[in-house]
């Protein structure tokens, strides 16, 4: 279990300038929901972002505290 500020600052650190929202999806803090809104994935792939972001959270993923992360990237409009 993890909790969404906690990965909010995670993100947060590794992204400086991005817009995270969390929502826990099941109320046990490991099914989460996370949009990020970050300049750093201009010109990336989608894969390529979703790797940022799970490089941000790979201790969180490797524990398993995040069981399932359901996750969508973009760049600011």
């Amino acid at each position: 279990m993890v909790h969404p500020d906690a990965v909010r600052a995670a993100i947060s650190r590794a992204l400086p300038d991005a817009t995270v929202e969390v929502e826990d999806l099941t109320g046990g803090g490991d099914h989460l929901q996370v949009k990020v809104v970050s300049s750093a994935f201009d010109g990336l792939s989608r894969i390529r972002q979703h790797q940022l972001v799970y490089g941000a959270l790979r201790q969180e993923l490797a524990s398993e505290a995040i069981h399932a992360l359901a996750l969508q990237t973009s760049t600011p409009v």
